[in-house]
Order: structure tokens, then sequence, then C-alpha cells
């Protein structure tokens, strides 16, 4: 799926278990994409304060509110021409997911206290280890951004319903960890 999708700017969203390799797969997505030599800009919508994410994601302008001393960006025009991933988009308040939904339909942002609109090109992938559906039905998530973000769903199994895979995966690990290049460890 991963190769199917790279090639083209759809957004996509990823939704697993924690520690199921949601971003991983983001950044195979990217490294695979005729963006790859463009940012990769990961966030987790978690860890922002709910009174900064407009901020942070749009940019302010100086003056726009206490402490803004200065323009910042945002995060949508620091990955401009690559890819903005975000982690946890279930956690997005309310309040910032119509903004959210005009930035990906005008490909457009305007930051906090600004009065025109920057211009940006950026691929999204959003990445959940909620049920999005079950969000949307609660009414804790706008159903029409949710349908604008899972255009392709990636569903990551967790770890126990894959068992094939943990050998291929030590190895990996294993072998990325091995600081001597002529030293090879084999796992069977």
């Amino acid at each position: 799926m991963v190769k199917r999708v790279a090639p083209t700017d759809t957004t996509v969203m990823i939704v697993g278990e924690s520690g199921t390799g949601k971003e991983v797969i983001a950044r195979a997505i990217h490294g695979s994409s005729r963006r790859k030599e463009k940012p990769f800009v990961a966030v987790n919508c978690a860890a922002i304060p709910e009174a900064l994410i407009e901020s942070e994601m749009f940019g302010h302008v100086k003056g726009s509110f206490t402490g803004a001393t200065s323009n910042h960006g945002g995060l949508f025009v620091a990955a401009n021409g690559g890819t903005l991933f975000l982690d946890e988009i279930s956690t997005m308040p309310l309040t910032v997911q119509g903004k959210f939904l005009r930035v990906l339909q005008e490909r457009e942002v305007r930051p906090v206290g600004g009065s025109s609109s920057t211009p940006v090109d950026v691929r999204l992938l959003a990445a959940s280890n909620t049920e999005m559906e079950k969000l949307v039905e609660a009414k804790l998530f706008r159903e029409d951004l949710y349908y604008r973000l899972a255009v392709i769903p990636i569903e990551l199994p967790p770890l126990r319903e894959r068992q094939e895979d943990i050998l291929p995966l030590v190895q990996h690990f294993i072998t990325r960890e091995v600081t001597e290049p002529s030293r090879k460890i084999r796992v069977s």
C-alpha cells in the first residue's frame, strides 16, 4: 500500500495501536514520494496545548496575542513542498478543525491575527490510535474533515497479529545496532 500511495499527493489516514509504527509508515510514504527531498515535518497533536495549536499549525503575526513578539510561519509553512505528518490527529480540538479543513480545501494558510493568506503545497499524512469513526459518531471529530483526511486509510495491526514479522524486525534492529560494519548477526 505504501508503494501505491507514495507517488500520489492524496491524504492518508494511518490508524493503529501505539507502537505499531505509524510514523515509520508515514516516513516510508514520504521517502518514496516525489517530495522526498523536501521537509518531513512530524507533529504530535496531543503534545500541543489547545491554546497554542492554531498558532503552531497556521502561524501568527507579531502582536496578535500576548507573547507574540515576532511573526511565526507555522507548521504548514515549515512543511511547504514536503509532507506534514499529524500524529494523534484525533486530539485536535473541534475549535481548530474547521480552519484546518479550510487549509486542506484552499491550500493556503492565514496566520492568527493576519489579514492575508500564504499558499502552501503540503502532502498531509495523519495518524491516530483511536477509531476515528467512533469520534465522528460521538461528534468529537468533524465528519467532513475525517473524510478529507481518510481518502486512503491504512490500518496497522499490532505485532501480536502479524507474528511472521517478528524475525525480520529483530534482524533489522540487531543489524541497526551493530556498530562494527564487518560484523554480521544472523537471527533464525
